[in-house]
């Protein structure tokens, strides 16, 4: 069980269920806050019946502002709620368990002092003549 455990608190793992989440969970909430928001603001700001109809004229060039608005505010939105729902409520956690483990709050120092004895022990482990 304990190698389950390590397994699905890896990084990897964490960022895969990060990426899941953000592709099925709120997309459809963020979707729905841009259309029904966002967008008729944005639209109304350029004077246009809908935000993909917005557009900035500069002379006789007419660049199409709306979509590309409404896709940046809808990667703004999801980073946002990915952020404060999954990965600073992840990043206490792991905090918590390290000073459950050591006692302390880990230093910067520290983490890198520990990541570089660790690569000089795999080093010596791979190096070592096989038993």
């Amino acid at each position: 069980m304990n190698g389950f455990k390590e397994f699905i608190m890896r990084g990897n793992v964490v960022e895969l269920a990060v990426a899941v989440i953000i592709g099925t969970a709120f997309t459809a909430i963020v979707n729905a806050l841009v259309e029904g928001i966002f967008n008729p603001l944005i639209a109304a700001i350029f004077n246009a019946d809908a935000l993909a109809d917005a557009v900035w004229q500069v002379g006789p060039v007419a660049f199409g502002v709306g979509q590309v608005i409404a896709a940046v505010i809808n990667f703004l939105l999801i980073a946002l709620v990915v952020y404060f729902v999954i990965v600073l409520p992840m990043n206490k956690f792991n905090e918590a368990m390290y000073v459950r483990k050591h006692g302390h709050k880990p230093d910067e120092e520290e983490a890198a002092a520990t990541e570089t004895d660790l690569l000089t022990e795999i080093r010596d482990l791979l190096a070592a003549p096989r038993q």
